[in-house]
């Protein structure tokens, strides 16, 4: 059965454009009653949403009966526009909970990797790409928050017996990408280009919104939420791909690591956990050949690429564009 990609601008165009963003904001209304705004960004920032989150996670992960599995996807399919011509599987009934909906992976000639050095990670939208100068890095245009309270420290440029010592080309630039991930996007993401995994650092965190209008209202949000740093080597120097997690994400995962749990009760805010892939994957770490799976989210999020490249790299794409895996982001 052909699901109708339909839009609900487009079906209730007397409604003003507001009224259809999914403000996460919104699961504080009731504090409105006590006296408190809900737009308030001290407010939001103490809201649940890790707790909210998690909760999310168990309902999208409930095995529905069959007969209630064609109707209830098929809503969430409307609302977001969702392209099931490109799953692997096209019958919703077939998707056992709407979690597996989210991560449902796409026939594999409908995302082909184009020839450049570097592709997209992800099916989105480009909110920010450019060089990363005296070490800030951009949120969206005019805000902007320190590489390292981004990466955390930098001790992965020594050794210390650990094997966190991805090479640092003098001369080479340090360039950013990020890419947002609606609800009815995609879900999974890919190697941008062809390099070794070396070392995994994971930030709990909040689990705020990253849609562009709530990343252009808190500051340094990137830092707050929940991520997951992924680091080692290209050609052409350190190359790190980091999963920022959201509100309603009830889970970041890394196909090649088994030990991460993201979004758990036990993980405090303010620290992070490192893991070295070399114990594991010598010499060189984990090689991501361009275009291989990577991980998964839940529901949308953002990633961000950071990386050193040589003078004559370009981006072969601008911000506000919407972008799919495998079409080309930059070459030399």
């Amino acid at each position: 059965m052909a699901i109708p990609r339909l839009s609900l601008r487009r079906h209730l165009p007397q409604m003003p454009g507001h009224a259809l963003r999914l403000r996460s904001w919104q699961i504080l209304k009731p504090l409105t009653h006590a006296g408190l705004q809900p737009t308030s960004k001290a407010v939001y920032r103490r809201a649940p949403t890790r707790l909210l989150s998690r909760l999310w996670g168990v309902l999208t992960g409930l095995a529905l009966p069959r007969w209630l599995r064609r109707p209830l996807l098929a809503l969430y399919v409307w609302a977001f526009s969702v392209n099931m011509a490109e799953a692997a599987e096209e019958d919703l009934s077939s998707y056992r909970s709407l979690g597996e909906l989210f991560r449902r992976p796409l026939k594999p000639w409908v995302r082909p990797i184009a020839p450049h050095e570097m592709v997209s990670p992800a099916d989105g939208c480009i909110v920010h790409l450019g060089r990363v100068r005296r070490s800030r890095l951009e949120q969206v245009k005019g805000v902007t928050y320190s590489l390292e309270s981004f990466l955390g420290p930098q001790d992965w440029r020594e050794d210390g017996g650990r094997g966190l010592s991805p090479r640092w080309h003098r001369g080479h630039r340090l360039y950013q990408c990020v890419i947002y991930l609606a609800p009815g996007d995609y879900h999974r993401f890919h190697s941008p280009t062809n390099w070794h995994i070396q070392h995994r650092r994971h930030f709990p965190g909040s689990l705020m919104s990253v849609s562009p209008s709530v990343v252009r209202w808190i500051p340094g949000l990137f830092c707050h939420n929940e991520r997951v740093v992924l680091s080692g080597e290209w050609a052409h120097g350190f190359f790190s791909l980091t999963a920022v997690g959201a509100t309603n994400v009830g889970s970041i995962r890394i196909y090649c690591d088994q030990d991460l749990r993201t979004n758990c009760a036990r993980h405090v805010q303010g620290c992070y956990h490192d893991c070295s892939y070399l114990a594991w994957a010598e010499p060189a770490g984990v090689p991501a050949p361009k275009g291989a799976g990577l991980g998964e989210f839940n529901l949308g999020s953002t990633i961000v690429l950071l990386f050193q490249g040589p003078r004559r790299f370009g981006f072969r794409a601008s911000a506000g564009r919407r972008v799919r895996v495998g079409q080309a982001l930059g070459s030399l």
